[in-house]
């Protein structure tokens, strides 16, 4: 079963190419993938297998 995350990217967390790759490394040391993220919403979805982490 898979589980997902929904990250709102618009509080200042995208503001430069560093903060976005910080927050990837963050999410995928904690078993989560990016599986979309959508600049006109500010939103960026992570899936991982539930129950693993």
């Amino acid at each position: 079963m898979k589980e997902y995350k929904v990250v709102n990217t618009r509080a200042g967390v995208l503001k430069r190419n560093e903060k976005l790759e910080t927050l990837l490394n963050q999410y995928s040391r904690e078993g989560w993938e990016l599986k979309f993220m959508h600049q006109t919403f500010s939103v960026a979805i992570f899936e991982r297998e539930k129950n693993k982490h």
